[in-house]
């Protein structure tokens, strides 16, 4: 499995996003066994970085993934769990909560990430990270990081944190390039922080990307795969699709073993 090596870790190039598993904002019964069904196929594919957050579905996905990780039987330290804090509960206490809630629902130890998830408009970012640094030096989370953070916030973030910051989770992909025209992915590379990209593939950039589609039959992949491969390509770049086909799962995880040319990375990257 391609992995990016980054202060002694290996994190795969594709990992597994949870948003609408179990719900979306809250808890859907009708997706229950969907969502298990997802859950157990990613983990019986290979699928180690699994990425959730105590919003998704009202926590219930981190419950979901909790219990789908016991069933699967892999060891825990096997795994590379993340999960993040809601903007609303950014205060000091409220991140030691919300942290340590995260943790029953998912039947956890620790995590191996623990994300602000979003930025607050008047948050105390030192107060936050004065939280998010005790909850590493107590073990009850390994890596810190930050998500859909402008390039002045990461670097306050990356000057806050007593630890390396390991990521910036941010929306990234062939039709969405914010994060290249503001300069947080130039940034990332350059200090040695992952960008992790979320919202991999646009279904609609799919079928309207005639180069997509052609490097795609050309190569016997599908388009999405050629969308994945061109995210993995890139230096310090990790991405996190989620699909409910064991089909589509596989595909996906595939779509780091496919390396592209330089003339076809410069040509999707036009």
């Amino acid at each position: 499995m391609k992995s990016e090596t980054i202060h002694n870790l290996q994190i795969p190039k594709i990992g597994f996003g949870t948003w609408k598993i179990g719900g979306e904002s809250t808890p859907d019964p009708s997706v229950e066994e969907r969502s298990l069904a997802a859950l157990h196929s990613a983990l019986e594919l290979g699928y180690i970085h699994f990425d959730t957050a105590e919003y998704y579905a009202g926590g219930h996905s981190e419950e979901l993934l909790g219990r789908a990780v016991r069933a699967s039987g892999i060891a825990r330290e096997k795994l590379f769990i993340t999960s993040k804090v809601s903007p609303e509960h950014l205060a000091y206490d409220q991140v030691l909560r919300c942290c340590e809630n995260s943790l029953r629902r998912l039947g956890m130890d620790y995590l191996d990430l623990y994300l602000i998830h979003w930025p607050m408009r008047g948050m105390n970012l030192p107060e936050t990270f004065r939280a998010l640094n005790w909850l590493v030096a107590d073990g009850k989370v390994r890596h810190l990081g930050v998500s859909n953070f402008n390039l002045k916030l990461l670097k306050e973030s990356v000057a806050l944190s007593e630890a390396p910051l390991l990521t910036n989770q941010v929306s990234y992909s062939l039709p969405d390039r914010t994060c290249v025209k503001n300069g947080v992915l130039a940034y990332c590379q350059e200090k040695d922080i992952l960008l992790t990209a979320y919202s991999p593939v646009k279904r609609r950039n799919i079928k309207s990307n005639k180069t997509l589609q052609a490097i795609a039959k050309a190569r016997g992949a599908t388009p999405q795969q050629i969308a994945l491969a061109w995210l993995a390509q890139q230096p310090r770049v990790i991405t996190i699709p989620m699909s409910f086909d064991p089909q589509h799962q596989a595909e996906n995880l595939a779509a780091a073993e496919i390396i592209l040319t330089e003339t076809e990375m410069e040509q999707l990257g036009r």
